[in-house]
């Protein structure tokens, strides 16, 4: 804006010759340089008071020097005013005072319009230039007041997202303690009990009756270690439809062309389950290469979910690591579930169907009931 200001002053002053037209640029540009570390001042609010005299008190003098400089040329009051009106206006005010100071300068600058209107007719000929210039000379100082108003706008947004963030997180971690000081104090509040009965059990020489509350400790102690795990593992859950999300990114970056395709209740699928299953098989494409396309799915089919990845594969490539898939296979087979690998001639496919029910208990400690892993054509890699 200060740039367009500078403009209208040198067309407005070619009527004197180009000198007088020169220097008036040059002022303008020296002035329109001394306004940048004004901006960058605001835009840092928390800019130390040590630093105004660099920053504050010499743009200000400079912005009244090129003043003096064009009204002199010029033979106009509104130049000698407006640089030093329109840095100040940069200065980070209180903001009910900033209404009044902008109130203030406007009213000023309105008023040496005025008092310049017979001379500025005689430099600008055209009425139509004459009026640009003085409404330009008022619209610039409301116009910077205003964006600098939507900067503290979206500055106090910025700020309120972060601490509706911080706030988030620090329920989230109060959330957290309390559900595991629940957990822990009552189960260590039981094997207290427990084992200052097994103490007393002992003194009365009771040795079977203390020996069975040593074994009831140590099953409250394995509660509430599988109580934990379950616990951390609930928080650590991340939804599907990202798990496929962040999968799917991954080949991306390895080169391989991705389709996807979720289910829209996919956040109603087993997640402590199929999470690690979508890490897992992902991670097992990207060690043989991923190829050129890759498939995943994750689709409900009445009571079960499936979930299949498919990828290119040549046809000549060793299949000798099972590790994975055998990890995969334990996995949901503690829950029901299946996993099938079919392996072509160009491609490979993991086929993992799980129960739709609750099967957080099954996933952390239920004997294996599922089918195992089914290879087809191959076996698996």
């Amino acid at each position: 804006m200060e740039a367009m200001l500078v403009f209208l002053w040198v067309a407005a002053s070619l009527g004197r010759g180009p000198w007088p037209a020169a220097v008036i640029a040059g002022a303008g540009i020296v002035w329109w340089a001394s306004t940048v570390p004004l901006i960058w001042r605001y835009r840092d609010a928390g800019a130390s008071p040590g630093a105004s005299w660099w920053a504050v008190r010499v743009p200000l003098l400079v912005a009244t020097a090129c003043g003096v400089v064009v009204g002199l040329l010029s033979g106009l009051w509104l130049p000698v005013a407006l640089p030093l009106v329109q840095s100040s206006l940069l200065l980070r005010w209180q903001p009910g005072l900033r209404v009044r100071v902008t109130a203030a300068a406007c009213a000023l600058l309105g008023v040496l319009w005025l008092v310049d209107a017979r001379a500025l007719g005689a430099i600008v000929p055209d009425a139509q230039g004459a009026w640009l210039l003085g409404f330009f000379s008022l619209f610039i100082p409301v116009a910077t007041v205003l964006s600098l108003w939507w900067w503290d706008v979206l500055v106090a947004l910025d700020r309120a997202r972060v601490s509706e963030a911080n706030l988030g997180a620090t329920r989230e971690r109060l959330r957290v303690a309390t559900d595991v000081h629940d957990l822990q104090g009552h189960h260590l509040q039981v094997i207290a009990l427990q084992l200052e009965l097994a103490e007393r059990l002992l003194e009365k020489q009771d040795r079977a009756a203390a020996l069975e509350q040593l074994r009831a400790a140590r099953r409250s102690v394995d509660e509430a270690r599988q109580g934990t795990r379950d616990l951390a593992l609930r928080f650590r859950s991340v939804p599907l439809r990202d798990e496929i999300a962040n999968a799917a990114d991954l080949l991306r970056a390895a080169g391989t062309e991705v389709e996807t395709a979720v289910d829209p209740d996919a956040d109603a699928a087993p997640a402590e389950v199929l999470g690690p299953v979508i890490r897992e098989t992902t991670t097992n494409a990207l060690r043989h290469g991923g190829g050129r396309w890759a498939r995943l799915a994750l689709i409900r089919t009445g009571p079960s979910w499936r979930y299949e990845i498919a990828n290119h594969a040549a046809g000549d490539e060793p299949s000798t690591d099972g590790s994975g898939l055998d990890g995969i296979a334990r996995r949901v087979g503690e829950v029901g579930g299946s996993v099938e690998v079919r392996r072509g001639r160009h491609d490979f496919t993991v086929v993992v169907s799980v129960p739709s029910g609750d099967v957080s208990g099954g996933a952390s400690g239920a004997a294996p009931g599922g089918r195992g892993v089914a290879p087809t054509d191959g076996g698996h890699r």
